[in-house]
């Protein structure tokens, strides 16, 4: 991701598998798409990300790409936003002390029945909240991945689809020390206070 914050629906890039290869592709982050007459829009369902607890549900957004099309997304950290009554109470920029960090999603293609064309979207799963990110955002985290070459290989791994062995992943869990910052808004990012480290789990 170019930006340091994007919106939801905006375009971002994932690394996914096709063809047996590793690819780094160009996707909408919205995982239902409406076809339209100039090409696709997001769909009216919420879909940039979705909640573990509906991966294994069938019919659910998120229920065949678990099996078939998971993604990575290559990040430097992530943004949260804590609501109260439907207004923003605070916003925090996280990121890894070290390096950057590997969040797990979903991926799916659609077909443009007018040209041909297939458009790639994804979305971001989300666990329940880790208690050392409670105070920042107390409703989810983002799957974030341990940067095991072997864990990685199966969760891109199109041929994969027992995803019991994925279950520990959609635990709270943090792989590796984040740097938390509260800012003032997104679009200016200046800091508020000192920065937090917050430790991997052992």
């Amino acid at each position: 991701m170019d930006k340091r914050f994007v919106k939801a629906a905006d375009t971002v890039s994932i690394v996914r598998e096709q063809n047996n290869s590793r690819i780094v592709e160009n996707a909408i982050w919205w995982l239902l798409l409406e076809q339209t007459d100039a090409g696709f829009k997001p769909s009216k369902y919420t879909s940039f990300n979705t909640r573990y607890d509906k991966l294994n549900t069938p019919r659910s957004a998120g229920y065949q790409a678990y099996r078939h099309s998971r993604c990575v997304f290559v990040v430097k950290g992530f943004g949260e936003t804590e609501f109260n009554n439907k207004k923003p109470m605070h916003y925090f920029d996280i990121q890894a002390e070290h390096g950057g960090l590997l969040l797990g999603g979903l991926s799916r293609g659609w077909l443009n029945n007018q040209t041909g064309e297939i458009i790639t979207s994804c979305s971001i799963i989300t666990l329940p909240p880790h208690k050392k990110l409670g105070h920042i955002h107390s409703k989810s985290m983002p799957l974030i991945l341990p940067q095991n070459e072997s864990i990685i290989n199966n969760w891109l791994d199109t041929t994969v689809n027992s995803v019991e062995q994925f279950s520990p992943l959609l635990q709270p869990y943090i792989p590796q020390n984040l740097i938390a910052q509260q800012i003032d808004k997104p679009i200016t990012h200046h800091p508020i206070n000192k920065p937090e480290l917050i430790v991997l789990d052992n």
